[in-house]
């Protein structure tokens, strides 16, 4: 009799089993399907050729009157516009030129998509109808696109206004080239209360269609210094009679390139980089202070720091073996140095299952680690955030050009792939998130 109880519970045990894992698929089927008709509903909609048109002529716009790091005052009157006729309330001025924008109830939860808005101090070398119009200065870091695709996700979310279980927040940022805007955003309040954060970055060497990014540290920390070595100086003819700054800082540029070498694990990265140096004029003439710097840059935050550091002791004493001085500033006021960019795992696992279900799981890349920056980096620090590359790649029109080049081309085709993404991450975030807090 013990025997058959034990087999009717044990019998019992299986079916629940059995049961709650046909469940649990069933919901997980549901949930699926659910993100697969609202991708495909929000890249129907994007794609129709008015809303189509409509992004187009405000990134030409855009593209064609480029602003410096918080000087976005021009594009910032054109977000605002397009914010007042879809009928979209927002807060500016943030961190002088920033806007933040609400679209959903105005309850919990919060969730973030950003973009940046300023443009890079390179003359435009392509010649097209929409070609900058400021002299020296040209959107070479797509920052154009990013604030159009931004622009198409708050009249998707707007439309969808009424479905939204909490409150999507649109974040404007001005300054993201080297100043540190994420910084000053967060600095004056306006990411308070936010659950996650999501954003875009073109990327002109993956095909347009497609999407890429890693769990964990994706980009580098980084970080500026100055230096400035101070000797005496003199004629050539008389070395003997000087203090050489510019053999001190040779020594110097030299020993810096061993921190990495014998001191940093070789499966770390670490990098070390000189992208300059002034001295005198004539060639007969010893110059009596030389002038370098560069960038320091990890993939840990600890590591930058440790890299400071060390440059600092080596110049000061690369210096003084020279019988000359050393003064660094590494301008952290200034031009703020970026921590590493490391996306949350889970927040990147749910844009991931997003942009499968947008794109296609063939379409959707794990890329490698890379020492380039940004200052997304700032809002990783603060809450769960995403960075993903999107592609802009087309073969028929350019071969691949880098970002920050003159000759940068974008494929205005990734426009209502962007908007469509930045929806479908914010609406399904609510979904999947608004139970657990209302």
């Amino acid at each position: 009799m013990a025997r058959l109880y034990v087999l009717i519970i044990l019998s019992t045990i299986f079916t629940c089993h059995a049961t709650w894992a046909m469940a649990k698929e069933e919901i997980r089927g549901a949930g699926s399907e659910r993100l697969s008709s609202l991708t495909r509903e929000l890249l129907g909609s994007a794609g129709e050729p008015e809303f189509f048109e409509w992004m187009k002529r405000i990134r030409r716009r855009i593209h064609e009157n480029p602003e410096l790091a918080f000087e976005e005052y021009e594009v910032g009157q054109l977000v605002r516009n397009e914010l007042v006729s879809l009928g979209i309330e927002y807060t500016w001025p943030i961190a002088k030129t920033g806007i933040v924008a609400s679209v959903g109830s105005g309850v919990q939860p919060w969730f973030g998509l950003r973009a940046d808005m300023d443009a890079l101090p390179i003359q435009e070398m392509v010649e097209w109808e929409h070609k900058s119009k400021n002299n020296g200065k040209m959107h070479a870091c797509g920052h154009d696109v990013h604030t159009t695709m931004l622009l198409g996700a708050a009249r998707l979310l707007k439309q969808r206004k009424d479905r939204l279980k909490g409150t999507v927040k649109l974040v404007f940022q001005p300054g993201e080239e080297s100043y540190g805007g994420a910084y000053h955003m967060i600095k004056e309040g306006a990411l308070e209360k936010f659950q996650g954060i999501f954003g875009l970055h073109v990327a002109p060497e993956l095909p347009t269609g497609t999407i890429g990014s890693r769990p964990g540290p994706m980009l580098a920390g980084s970080m500026r210094f100055l230096a400035v070595i101070e000797g005496k100086g003199g004629h050539a003819a008389m070395p003997h009679a000087t203090r050489d700054p510019v053999l001190a800082a040779s020594f110097a540029i030299l020993a810096l390139q061993q921190i990495v070498s014998r001191e940093t694990d070789p499966l770390e990265a670490r990098l070390v980089s000189v992208g300059f140096i002034e001295a005198g004029q004539a060639g007969n003439v010893i110059p009596a202070s030389v002038r370098f710097g560069g960038t320091l840059r990890s993939m840990t935050t600890e590591g930058l720091f440790y890299l400071q550091r060390r440059v600092k002791e080596v110049i000061e004493m690369q210096a003084a073996v020279h019988q000359c001085s050393a003064t660094l500033d590494f301008m952290e006021e200034k031009l703020r140095p970026y921590p590493a960019t490391v996306n949350d795992e889970e927040m990147y696992e749910h844009a991931k299952k997003v942009g499968t279900s947008l794109l296609g799981e063939a379409n959707v890349h794990l890329l490698p680690m890379a020492m380039g920056a940004e200052d997304f980096s700032f809002y990783s620090q603060k809450m769960a955030a995403a960075l993903f590359m999107i592609g802009t790649r087309n073969e028929t029109l350019k071969p691949v050009i880098r970002l920050h080049s003159p000759y940068l081309v974008i494929d205005e085709d990734v426009l209502p792939i962007g908007a469509a993404l930045h929806a479908a991450v914010a609406i399904s975030y609510l979904d999947d998130h608004a139970v657990e807090t209302q």
